[in-house]
C-alpha cells in the first residue's frame, strides 16, 4: 500500500487536491491535511517558526508515507525533513531548492507583490490565483475550478509569513542532505519556475503550468503514485554490502 499525504501551497488549501480523486490507481491511499492556518485549521501562534510548524504537522506527515510538497508546500516540507521523522521520499511539484530566481520569479518581483500585499491582503490574494494560473491551457476555466474547490482567503498572518518563506527559505542543503530520495515534478508551461528546473525535474507534465492538479488531473495522479511507487521500489532495495 502506497500512502501519500499531499501538502498544497501559498494562498490555496487542501480543497485544490479535490480533482485527483477519482485517478488514484488502486494500492494508492491519499491524506491532504492543511498548513495551519488554512481551511478550518487554527494558525499558528508564531505562523513563521518552523518548530511550530513541525510540531502541528507531526501527525499529519508519517514516515510511512511519501510526501508531495506543491509550490510553498514543497519549501516547507522539505525544511521539515530535519525536524520529524523522515519519509520514505518527498515530491516537490512546481517548486525547487528556492522560490526567487532571475530567470523565474525574481526577488523584486516577489518583494513588489509583498509590498501589495502589506497593502491590500484580500486584494493580493485574489490576483495570485489568477496569476499563477497563466500556464494552464484554460486559465479563465482553471480559476472558475479553483474557486469551487478552494475554501475563503487563509488567515492574513499566515499568508504573510508565507510570503515570507518564499522570499527567505532556501532548502538547498536540506536536500543535499535529505534523510529520503526527493524528486522533482513540474508543469511544461510553469511561469513560477525556470525554464532549468523545469528541464531538470524528474518528471515533466505536457500541456500544464503551476496548477496541474485543476488543468491534467488524470496525468498529475498518474505521474505522482509512479514516483511514490518508484521511491518505496527504492527504499525495499537491499543495500549491497562492500566487498572485503
Amino acid at each position: 500500500m502506497t500512502h501519500l499525504v499531499l501538502l498544497s501551497g501559498w494562498g490555496v488549501d487542501a480543497g485544490i487536491w479535490r480533482p485527483l480523486a477519482d485517478f488514484w490507481p488502486s494500492g494508492v491511499t491519499v491524506t491532504a491535511p492543511d498548513w495551519p492556518g488554512y481551511g478550518a485549521r487554527a494558525p499558528l501562534a508564531a505562523p513563521d517558526s518552523l518548530a511550530e510548524l513541525a510540531e502541528a504537522m507531526a501527525v499529519d506527515l508519517p514516515a510511512e508515507a511519501v510526501w508531495v510538497g506543491w509550490s510553498l508546500g514543497g519549501l516547507l516540507a522539505a525544511a521539515l525533513l530535519d525536524r520529524l521523522p523522515a519519509p520514505h521520499g518527498l515530491v516537490q511539484l512546481g517548486m525547487g531548492e528556492r522560490f526567487c530566481h532571475p530567470e523565474g520569479i525574481p526577488a523584486a518581483e516577489l518583494a513588489a507583490f509583498r509590498r501589495a500585499f502589506a497593502r491590500d491582503p484580500m486584494a493580493t490574494h485574489r490576483h495570485f490565483l489568477r496569476w499563477q494560473l497563466a500556464g494552464e491551457p484554460d486559465s479563465r476555466g482553471a480559476h472558475g475550478r479553483l474557486l469551487d474547490l478552494v475554501g475563503g482567503a487563509p488567515d492574513a498572518a499566515t499568508l504573510a509569513a508565507g510570503l515570507d518563506q518564499l522570499a527567505e527559505l532556501d532548502v538547498a542543503r536540506a536536500l543535499a542532505d535529505a534523510p529520503c530520495p526527493v524528486r522533482r515534478l513540474a508543469g511544461r508551461h510553469d511561469p513560477l519556475l525556470p525554464p532549468a528546473a523545469i528541464a531538470d525535474a524528474d518528471r515533466v507534465l505536457d500541456h500544464a503550468g503551476h496548477c496541474p492538479m485543476l488543468s491534467r488531473p488524470a496525468a498529475l495522479a498518474e505521474a505522482l503514485a509512479g514516483l511514490a511507487t518508484a521511491l518505496l521500489g527504492e527504499q525495499a532495495a537491499p543495500v549491497e554490502e562492500p566487498l572485503p
